[in-house]
């Protein structure tokens, strides 16, 4: 759809639409940088409290995946304000707020629209120095691919969803996308790393493509690396399989090269469609040691080495064991 818009000429816009990127980023002046973002989606918890932390946690996320630091934030809400309680707006907006706060962003405001089902994010503006921007279109052969989150948040929502889920596992999943990528922001710009996107909707193979096909690299995905949360495997095989999650798949599987020993519930979990899901970031070979220490410093429980970039091939993707 976006190839039949005018594409955008503006010489200060240094990341646009073009790669399919988190987030944009303008310039203003040679030493600032705006880095401009918006999402917001249904509930995918039970809880509106939880719920609404987890959008403001997934909206901010796009800011940090570009190496920006987040710093004011408009509300978007769509509310049925007939058939819920108003209590139940306040529990949402209470809990983004509180993760707002958490990641040093001010809510300046926002606009409210009725609607037949709740829906709640942000617009999210953040701040970095033009060149200093890290896009998911830098990965160079030879990089290492790191991720800082594990995959199922997609299975485990519509778990709940299907009432299928069992209370640990509920707060598992609520823990992990109310996590902030701040931590992993912050150590992967200490460093110093070629690209980077952090994993939604399009799954980890979706964005892990947009990576290949931004920097013109084949991405290899060791399969048996990737986190997986134990309880999103156990739900996959016994059917819970989110709607995201099999389209993902159709689109992804012309893609990719799999080796045959990887079975189909091992390509349901790397196609799973995540809500605020961690980085995944890709670095040169002489810094991963570094990457890895300082993603530890900065207190980033997930740090798993889950592939490399090599030149360009048959396939953008190349799925391994």
């Amino acid at each position: 759809m976006l190839r039949q818009l005018p594409p955008p000429t503006d010489p200060n816009l240094l990341v646009g639409t073009s790669t399919a990127d988190d987030a944009a980023v303008y310039r203003l002046t040679g030493d600032l940088a705006l880095v401009q973002t918006v999402d917001f989606f249904p509930p995918v918890v039970d809880d509106p409290y939880d719920y609404g932390a987890i959008a403001v946690a997934n909206a901010i996320s796009d800011v940090y995946a570009m190496g920006g630091r987040p710093f004011i934030g408009l509300n978007l809400v769509c509310f049925p304000s007939e058939t819920l309680p108003q209590e139940v707006l306040v529990e949402i907006l209470r809990g983004g707020a509180d993760m707002a706060k958490q990641a040093g962003v001010v809510i300046a405001g926002g606009h409210t629209i009725e609607d037949t089902e709740p829906k709640y994010g942000m617009a999210v503006t953040g701040l970095v120095k033009p060149g200093e921007q890290v896009t998911n279109a830098g990965a160079q052969p030879g990089d290492v691919l790191y991720l800082t989150k594990p995959l199922g948040i997609g299975i485990i929502t519509t778990a709940i969803k299907a009432e299928a889920a069992e209370p640990e596992t509920i707060a598992e999943a609520v823990r992990i996308m109310k996590t902030l990528n701040k931590a992993a922001s912050e150590a992967m710009m200490e460093v110093g790393v070629h690209a980077c996107t952090d994993i939604t909707g399009y799954g980890l193979l979706g964005h892990l493509l947009e990576v290949a096909h931004g920097s013109h690299a084949t991405a290899v995905l060791h399969s048996e690396a990737v986190p997986i949360i134990a309880a999103a495997r156990e739900l996959a095989d016994f059917g819970i399989i989110p709607g995201g999650t099999i389209r993902n798949m159709t689109f992804i599987e012309p893609q990719v090269a799999w080796n045959p020993a990887i079975d189909d519930l091992q390509r349901t979990l790397l196609c799973d469609a995540q809500t605020s899901g961690g980085l995944l970031i890709a670095v040169a070979p002489e810094k991963a040691t570094a990457l890895e220490q300082a993603l530890a410093a900065h207190g980033v429980e997930t740090i798993a080495r889950v592939g490399e970039m090599v030149a360009w091939g048959d396939k953008p993707i190349t799925v391994v064991r």
